[in-house]
C-alpha cells in the first residue's frame, strides 16, 4: 500500500484534488461537484446515494456494506472561484484545502480499504458547510446507524481534541435621513450602531481550559447612502467563536441591545469535544465545523491535511506530502475505530 501511495495512488489522489478544485462549488452551486463524485464513487463500487435539500443541492451518501465507520467532509467553497495551480510540493486554488485536498485523500482512502477487504463503513459529502451547515442538518434527519464520524477540516494532520463554536448575531439599527451640514436635522443610524458594537467589544468573554477563550469579530459593517447624508439605517453581523454553553453571552449580548435595534441570533452552534487516542498528534482548533450538526452521526472525529490559515485566501494551497498523509491516517483511523466496534 505504502508503495503504490507513493507512485500511482499518490497520481490518483493529486489529480482528483486537481478535479474538485476545478469544479465551482461555492456554496449554494454545488450540483457539478455532487454530480461528479457521485458518478466517480459509483464506478469505484460504492453503492452512492443523494440526500437532496433542493433542485441541485444534495449530498453524496457512499457506502459500502452496513456502514459503522464514516468519513467526511463538505464540497462546498467560499468565493470566488480560483482554479488549480500546481508545482512539485503543492497544488494550488480555491478548495485545495478547505476542503476537497481532504475529500480525494478520503475518497482514496476509502478505495485502498475497500482493496484490502475491509468493509461496513461509508463517506459523506456535503453541501452549505462555509454558511449554515444545511447539509449537515439534512443529514442528520436521517442517519444510518453509524457509531463513529471522522470529519474532515484542515488540522495539519493533528487529531483535533475539540472545535469551538458559533454564535452570530444581525444587528440593524435606524435613525433619520437630513443634510449633513445640518446635522441636528436627523438621527444617525451609523453612529447608533457604532456605540453598540464598542459595548459588545467590551463584553467579558468566557474561557475553557481546552478549548481557550472566546473571541468576537465585527465581520461586515453596512449603512448610508451618500457622505453629504445623515444615515437613517445601518446595519452589523457580529460572530463569536464561543468555547462553552451561550445562554450567559447571550443574555450580556441582549443586554446591550435590546431596545436600542432590531436584532437576531441567526447561528448558535456549541463547541464540539471530539475523540482522541494515543499516537496521534493533537491540538484544538478554534474554527466550527458541520459535526454539532451531525449529532445522530455517532461519535465525533476531527482530522484533515492542510493548513487553516491559508483556507479562504487567495494563496489557498495544499502540500502533496500533507495529502499523502492524510491517506495513511484516514486509513489508520477506520481500522482502529472498527476494533474498538
Amino acid at each position: 500500500m505504502d508503495h503504490i501511495l507513493i507512485s500511482e495512488k499518490a497520481m490518483e489522489l493529486f489529480e482528483l484534488t486537481k478535479a474538485l478544485v476545478n469544479i465551482e462549488s461555492i456554496t449554494g452551486n454545488e450540483k457539478a461537484c455532487g454530480e461528479f463524485l457521485a458518478d466517480y464513487l459509483q464506478k469505484q463500487g460504492f453503492e452512492t446515494s443523494l440526500q437532496t435539500l433542493e433542485p441541485g443541492r444534495s449530498n453524496v451518501f457512499a457506502t459500502l456494506g452496513r456502514p459503522d465507520v464514516v468519513l467526511s467532509t463538505h464540497m462546498d467553497t467560499v468565493p470566488p472561484f480560483i482554479p488549480s495551480g500546481e508545482d512539485d510540493e503543492w497544488i494550488y486554488g480555491r478548495g485545495s484545502c478547505d476542503a476537497k485536498g481532504i475529500l480525494a485523500a478520503q475518497v482514496i482512502a476509502a478505495q485502498g480499504l475497500k482493496a484490502e477487504g475491509v468493509k461496513d463503513f461509508a463517506m459523506l459529502f456535503m453541501v452549505g458547510e462555509e454558511i449554515l451547515s444545511d447539509g449537515a442538518r439534512k443529514a442528520n434527519e436521517q442517519p444510518p446507524d453509524v457509531k463513529y464520524i471522522i470529519n474532515g477540516e484542515p488540522t495539519e494532520n493533528k487529531l483535533a481534541v475539540g472545535t469551538k463554536g458559533i454564535l452570530r448575531i444581525d444587528i440593524k439599527t435606524s435613525g433619520k435621513a437630513a443634510h449633513s451640514a445640518y446635522p441636528e436635522m436627523g438621527e444617525s443610524a451609523i453612529l447608533k450602531l457604532l456605540d453598540i458594537l464598542d459595548e459588545i467589544r467590551r463584553i467579558p468573554l468566557p474561557e475553557d481550559p481546552v478549548m481557550g477563550s472566546a473571541t468576537v469579530n465585527i465581520g461586515v459593517i453596512q449603512g448610508g447612502k451618500a457622505i453629504n447624508v445623515i444615515p437613517d439605517s445601518a446595519s452589523a453581523i457580529v460572530l463569536f467563536r464561543t468555547v462553552s454553553a451561550t445562554h450567559e453571552l447571550r443574555e450580556k449580548v441582549e443586554a446591550v441591545v435590546k431596545g436600542r435595534c432590531e436584532y437576531e441570533f441567526v447561528r448558535d452552534t456549541k463547541p464540539i469535544h471530539t475523540e482522541h487516542f494515543e499516537g496521534f498528534e493533537t491540538e484544538v482548533v478554534s474554527y466550527s465545523t458541520d459535526l454539532p450538526s451531525l449529532t445522530r452521526w455517532g461519535r465525533p472525529l476531527l482530522l484533515g491535511p492542510g493548513s487553516i490559515r491559508v483556507a479562504h485566501t487567495d494563496h489557498e494551497r495544499i502540500r502533496k506530502s500533507e495529502l499523502t498523509k492524510a491517506v495513511e491516517l484516514y486509513t489508520r483511523l477506520v481500522k482502529e475505530l472498527k476494533k474498538r466496534l
